[in-house]
């Protein structure tokens, strides 16, 4: 029996539920996760290594999160939309996620458009249903998306209580074709250590403040040092006016110690070892509309710059 292996892009409305399926596929919190819109920025990469078992074959499959599907207005939407877009791109399967517990939206219909286009196989996958009180409230909805696109798959799931992932696992290994693994099994994701610190980070500015103040902010890990027993790091958290400076930082810098505290316990069980977090906050106004600053936020970017010695010294 053949191995299989092979892309697939996880697509849909912000808060359908996309970050925590590909944390509850892979086993590790791989993508942060917080009640706002727009939690996810970046397309990030789960790579699930499957073994062979009675009729499945052996597979690897590399699960692609993505931002929320969404009409971007500023620099930073439109630069997570082109996330989107570059992960549906010459993926094996998309899987269209929705949240049956709301109404049909623009922002699904868009993400339903994304797909068709990309000419791929698309599962739907109907999530949250543990909070259906009747299961029966999943035909009119099944019967809603059928009217929009012929899917191969349509699977009711609960990804928070991991309800429905064995089934949905064998029907993406079937579709997948046969091919070899592309990356070692002792690696479960692209995503280098020192940005998920920063998301780590993040997540916590999420959970901590309100109203305009998470979407307002980013993480920037200046200094990433690792050591047999401690890690050092420092970053900085960018906001756009001094008033939600004032906010993260708290009266007598409590904010910014509980935000730190809480990044550090998450990021000591992430890295295996005592860390030494440094925060800071700084202003820079309108942020979110400066393609250039959006831009030097791409990990992948601050992975070059890190290899060029040129930029280093800057």
């Amino acid at each position: 029996m053949p191995f299989h292996s092979g892309f697939v892009c996880i697509l849909g409305r912000p808060n359908a539920g996309k970050s925590t399926l590909l944390n509850a596929l892979v086993g590790e919190r791989l993508a942060i996760i917080s009640p706002k819109p727009q939690t996810t920025r970046n397309r990030i990469q789960g790579i699930l290594h499957i073994p062979k078992a009675g009729k499945r074959p052996g597979a690897q499959v590399i699960l692609i999160d993505t931002p929320g599907v969404h009409k971007p207005d500023s620099s930073l939407g439109r630069k997570m939309m082109g996330e989107v877009r570059e992960a549906v791109e010459g993926c094996d399967l998309i899987l269209v996620m929705i949240d049956v517990t709301r109404r049909l939206s623009t922002e699904d219909q868009f993400a339903l458009r994304m797909a068709q286009q990309a000419g791929t196989p698309v599962f739907l996958l109907l999530n949250k249903i543990d909070l259906l009180k009747d299961k029966k409230q999943l035909l009119p909805i099944i019967e809603e998306y059928q009217r929009l696109h012929e899917f191969r798959e349509i699977i009711p799931l609960s990804a928070l209580k991991k309800d429905g992932l064995d089934l949905l696992l064998d029907k993406v290994v079937a579709l997948l074709p046969a091919g070899p693994a592309y990356f070692p099994e002792s690696q479960i994701t692209d995503q280098p250590v020192r940005f998920m610190a920063a998301e780590i980070v993040r997540e916590q500015v999420l959970l901590a403040t309100k109203e305009e103040v998470p979407h307002s902010t980013t993480v920037v890990v200046e200094r990433f040092e690792e050591e047999p027993r401690l890690t050092r790091i420092a970053a900085t958290i960018y906001c756009e006016r001094e008033g939600q400076k004032a906010i993260l930082v708290g009266k007598g810098g409590q904010m910014l110690k509980k935000i730190g505290t809480a990044a550090r316990i998450k990021i000591e069980k992430m890295v295996g070892t005592k860390v030494f977090l440094e925060l800071f906050v700084k202003v820079q106004p309108g942020w979110r509309d400066s393609r250039a600053f959006v831009e030097e936020l791409d990990w992948r970017r601050q992975l070059a710059d890190l290899a060029n010695p040129a930029v280093r010294k800057r």
